[in-house]
Parts: C-alpha cells; structure tokens; sequence
C-alpha cells in the first residue's frame, strides 16, 4: 500500500516537508534549499509528519533531506526576533517521544539544529563523507535544542564538551567510533536505509532518558579559556554541557534554552552573526551577479616566494592546473619546493591522504619559460612590490596568453592601473591582494582598475570564492582597504611610542583588546623592511601624511628587520627561538626622544586601544567616504579575516558603535592634540 505524499503550505511559503509512506514505512524529505535549514516552515511541516506518521501507525519514519547536505543548522534570519512557533525543542521532543520509531539519514554537513535533530531519533545512519558538529559558538551562542543535553548522552561527557565548546566538526569514522552512528555507509541513501530497516533493531532507550558518567573537564576547560580569546559563548557551552551529568534531561534542556534566547541578544552574538550575513554578501557583489564567471582550469602564478608558493597551493587545492613560473630555473625549482612543502604539511597533519598530495603534485609545473602560460586562464604576478618588474611582468604575460585570459597583480600598496598601464586588453587587468601565507588566509582584496570589466570582477570572485576565500572588492588607494588602515593603525602606534609608551605596552595592550599580536609583534612577524619600503616610498612621492617619527627606519637601517632577518631581531629579540622584549630597544627609543625633544607621558592600556581604534576608526570612515569600500561591514570583513581582529567584537566599526561614538570622538580629538596636523578628520569627527 502507498499512500501519497503529503505536501505542506503555509500560507505563501513554499513547500518544505514531504511525506510518503509505503509499506508501512514513512519516508520524510525535508527540502529547503540551499542548506536545508529549520527554519519555522521546516519546524511546522517536521510537526506534522509526527501527526501523520503516528496516525498511520507506521513501523518506522526516516528522516532525508534533498540537495547536497542535511540540515546544516538552524535559519539563522530568525535569531534577531523572539523564535516563532513551534519552537524546534518542542519539535524535537515530539520527534523522540513518537510512537513511530525515526530515523536520521544523513550526508553532507549535519551541523546545529541538524545534529539536535539528529539525536533526537531513534538511530542515525550517515554516508561515510558525513560531518558533524555543534558550530554554534562560532556565532556567540550555544546549541538551543538540547544539543548539550542529548550529545552527552550519546558520546560522552568529555567528546560532547569538546565538540559544543569548540565548535569543530567531526567526520562520520569518528563520530561512530564515538557511539553516534548507527551505520555508516557509501552510495545510494536508500538502499542503506532499506538494509538498516531489514535488520533492524531493538529500539533503544530515548536519548534524553540515558545517564551521564561525570568527566573531569579541567584541562578542557583550560584548553578552551586559553582559544576562546575572550569569546564568551565556548565556555558557557562547556560549562552548560557538563550539567548533563548533574541535572535531569528536562532542567538541563531549560537552562540550555534559556542561555541560547540570552545570547542572541549579547553584543558578541549580533557581532559574529552580522559578519556571517556580511561575508556572504561582500562576496557576491550585487552588479556581478548577471555575469557567468567564466571557467578556470590553468593558472599561472609569476614568484614563487612565500607569496607565489602560498597562492599556488590554494590554486592546488581547488583542483586546477598551477604553472609557477620564476626569472630562472634554479628560483623555479625552489619555488616548487615551497609548495611541496605546503603539501607535505597537509597530508604530514592528516588535511589531505595520499592520493590528493600526489594529484597536486602532478598538476604542478615550474619553469622560467613565460610561453607555458599560453593556455592559462588567469595569471597572478607575485613579485618583489616595486612598479617597474611588475610592469615588466605583466607585458611578458600579455604577449603570450590569450587575449580573454585574466592578468593579476597581488601588490599590497601600488595603484593595478599604473602597472597595466597601456597593456593590451585593458579590461582583463586587476588586482588580486592575496594575504600571507596565502594558502591559510581567507581573505582576498579584488581591486578593479578604471578600465577593468565587470566580466573580469565575475570572474576573479568566482575563482576567489573557489578557493574557499572570502574576495572583498576595494577601490584603488594607497594600501586599498586593509593595509591603508594598518598604516594609520601603525602610525598611532609609533606616535604613542615615540611621546612615552613602551612598544611592549603597546602590543600587550592589543593583545589585550583580543588581538593575535601587536602592531609590533606584527611587524617582527612580517618583516620591518615592508612597510620601510613603503614609507620611503611615500616620503619621495610627499604623500606622507603629518609627523614622521622614524625608529622603525633606524632599526631597518641596522639589520634588525625582523625574526625571520639574519640578525633574527626587530623589536624583539628572537635568537632564542621565542621573541622576547630587548632592552637595546629600549635604549635606541629613549635616545630617540632625546634627540627629538619628546616622551614624558604615559598611557594606560584603555588610553592606548581608544586612540589605535580612533586612528583605525577614522581611516576606515574615509575610506568609506572616498568610496573605496562598498560598506562599513566590508572593512568588518578585512579587518576580521586579514589582520585578526576578534571577531566575536565584529570587526573595528562594529566595535566603534558599540563603544559609543562620544567616546570615539573624545580619543579622535586626543590623537589629534597629540600630533597635530598628522591626521585628516573624517566627517563623523569633525566638529
């Protein structure tokens, strides 16, 4: 006997849950595109098949969902209101309290809501490239359908601690080895279901009535205190969590759900979920969207330094063909060599198996000869950032690809237009700023010159995204959105430093904010000469903006440029192998303010992060002034993802607005007393 589908409407929304039962058995297919998520058409029509199922009084009911993966979480669009009915607890409960038995079969990402949905079933079968995992604290929350409740009941105390707090995934191997899976399977969904119904056993205990064996969570908690920098939202889960082994199901799920509804209000949650909408939206600029990308296969990378090799290897991992092309063989054997080691990293930590390593060793080439490039469809110069060789770059390029091939520069600080200058085909030229060491980072600034085609943004987006970056579109400007800012961020730093504060209390006092490092720490990091060049470049072009204070030139001057320089010092000394504070730095500032007639004021660490983020703050208003960045959650996004700004404080405009914009203005004016004529005020602090 079959009975029809049944197919659910609520009022305009489209059709989200399917029923069909035949034989006995219920087939329940969510579709809710892209992601599947449970978004409240979801939770009504999931009630429903409950209802239906029963009254067919069916054997069993599974649970599938079209499209490429399961439920991937919850709708996140619902989190910024109080949750509509049914609440997915409820549902939940329903799911797992119903006379027909569910269950879950599952395939590509199971994550959130999908996970709690999940666990609510009877058993859960998974196709073997199945992931797992409770991410919500990747949006300042904690699971808010008993995930914390029902997880531990299933794996264990310390594995669901850990996966609720760190928010990482798993894969199906170890989420079974675990206790999650009922069977893991490969190929058809359906005849895995039919085999697992053949042979199918004893319904077990529901989930929430099981008992908890206590752990001790001490080196976890300590674990995550020390990863969360300053994030709230992993502890509470940990914390949260380990109720499961104190509390019944039911009091733990109320606290659980209670903290979930507080969270979506904190400050941190707003921040997290308005970067996870902005680096959906920055990504696909509106006006590309009536552009097909064209097709990548082939590219041709010029350098292959840590740059090149970086970018390289990204390219490698998307699956196309990189030619690494050098000024000779010997430079393009080592370039190679750099990106087999990236490789080697992968596959030595477990990224990546045999077989991928070996697959992109072999769509791997490296040479000085520019005619390999014939057949690329898009070339990347990552050389040494002076004009003239990248100029010399691009015309070798142009003069052997296709005439609809794209040609990139990956400069940090100089204007696309200039080195494409008279190139033929002026519409295929842009700027593609890959971040160090881009094979990890996620950001990529696209910057279009005057002449640039939409075809080529659509293009450049499309491959950006294909290599699982997040592509940020920025005008043309001295440093375009993110090194313009670190300019003024570095700028501030060096006037505090040059009028009484140490460079140590001015990185500990970022660090404090919750950056990775300090613009210090940063600079030993990334190597004094950059941003010497750069300023040297701008005193000779006159375009250095108000006082120059120059201890970083004289530090560059004596071969201290950083840990990775020969000297292996900068502003701290790393010949130990860990950079430590160097009293010589001390002594050359001091001398400095001597010699210039200045220091004698101190700063406290708020002092010192109000007048960074004033200077930060204020460039990024300009820029959005200037028209350089599209939106203010644009420099949210390059600032989170390129210079590790905390993200559960949303990036630095984000963090303005809720500082306050009295308290803006009042460090602003600071700045400006502080070194008068050095800082142009954007219209937010004038007046």
């Amino acid at each position: 006997m079959t009975t029809p589908s049944a197919t659910l409407h609520t009022g305009q929304e489209t059709r989200v849950v399917d029923v069909a039962i035949e034989n006995g058995h219920a087939l329940v297919t969510i579709d809710n595109p892209p992601v599947n998520p449970l978004s409240v058409s979801v939770r009504k029509g999931l009630m429903q098949a409950v209802r239906q199922v029963n009254e067919a009084k069916c054997e069993t009911a599974a649970i599938v969902c079209a499209g490429r993966t399961f439920v991937a979480g919850g709708d996140i669009s619902e989190f910024a209101g109080p949750p509509p009915l049914p609440h997915l607890p409820d549902v939940l409960d329903a799911i797992e309290a119903s006379a027909t038995p569910f269950i879950a079969v599952m395939h590509g990402t199971v994550l959130g809501g999908g996970l709690e949905l999940a666990l609510a079933c009877a058993w859960r079968i998974a196709d073997a490239k199945t992931k797992f995992g409770l991410p919500e604290v990747s949006l300042g929350l904690i699971p808010g359908a008993g995930g914390t409740q029902r997880l531990p009941r299933v794996i264990g105390l310390e594995r669901a601690a850990r996966m609720a707090a760190n928010g990482k995934p798993v894969n199906a191997r170890t989420f079974a080895e675990f206790g999650g899976l009922d069977l893991v399977f490969s190929g058809d969904p359906m005849q895995a279901l039919a085999y697992f119904r053949a042979a199918l056993p004893a319904r077990p205990v529901n989930t929430s009535a099981r008992t908890v064996e206590n752990a001790d969570l001490t080196e976890l908690k300590a674990e995550i205190a020390k990863s969360a920098k300053g994030a709230d939202a992993p502890m509470i889960a940990l914390e949260t969590t380990a109720l499961a082994a104190s509390l019944p199901f039911a009091e733990g799920s109320r606290i659980e759900r209670r903290t979930h509804l507080d969270l979506r209000t904190s400050s941190q949650s707003r921040a997290l979920r308005r970067l996870f909408f902005a680096s959906r939206s920055v990504t696909r600029p509106d006006r590309l969207k009536a552009f097909e990308p064209a097709a990548i296969n082939h590219v041709a990378i010029v350098g292959g330094g840590l740059m090149g090799a970086g970018i390289a290897a990204a390219s490698l991992a998307a699956g196309h063909r990189v030619t690494l092309l050098e000024r000779d063989e010997t430079a393009a054997e080592a370039g190679r060599a750099r990106v087999e080691a990236i490789i080697a990293g992968d596959l030595a930590s477990g990224r990546i198996t045999e077989d991928k390593a070996e697959a992109r060793r072999a769509n791997l080439a490296a040479g000085a000869n520019y005619a390999a490039a014939f057949d690329a469809d898009i070339a990347i110069e990552a050389v040494f950032e002076d004009p003239e060789v990248k100029r010399a770059v691009f015309g070798q390029l142009a003069a052997v690809m296709s005439p609809e091939a794209l040609i990139a520069t990956n400069t940090s600080y100089l204007d696309p237009n200039l080195i494409s200058e008279g190139m033929p085909g002026p519409g295929r030229f842009l700027g593609l700023h890959f971040f160090s060491p881009a094979n990890i980072m996620k950001l990529v600034e696209v910057v279009g010159t005057s002449a640039t085609a939409d075809q080529t943004m659509a293009t450049a987006f499309a491959f950006a995204r294909g290599l699982g970056k997040i592509p940020v579109e920025t005008g043309v400007c001295d440093g375009f959105i993110g090194n313009r800012i670190l300019s003024a961020y570095r700028r501030q730093a060096d006037y505090m430093v040059a009028d009484g504060a140490s460079p140590y209390e001015v990185d500990k006092a970022m660090r404090t904010l919750g950056m990775p490092m300090g613009p210090y720490e940063l600079q030993d990091r990334t190597g004094l000469q950059i941003s010497w060049a750069n300023r040297k470049r701008q005193l000779a072009a006159g375009t250095w903006p108000g006082r120059y204070v120059d201890i970083a030139d004289k530090l560059c001057e004596i071969g201290r440029q950083g840990r990775g320089s020969p000297m292996k010092k900068g502003w701290y000394d790393h010949t130990g192998g860990v950079g430590q504070p160097d009293p010589e730095i001390e002594t050359m500032v001091a001398a400095w303010r001597t010699e210039h007639a200045t220091g004698g004021q101190s700063f406290t660490t708020d002092e010192i992060v109000l007048r960074i983020m004033a200077a930060i703050v204020n460039e990024a208003n300009l820029i959005l002034e200037e028209g350089i960045a599209t939106s203010d959650t644009a420099v949210d996004i390059v600032w989170t993802e390129g210079y590790g700004f905390p993200k559960h404080l949303g990036g630095p405009m984000f963090w303005a607005e809720e500082t306050g914009i009295e308290r803006m203005r009042e460090a602003f004016a600071a700045i400006e007393a502080q070194s008068p004529g050095s800082w142009k005020a954007a219209k937010v602090f004038q007046g």
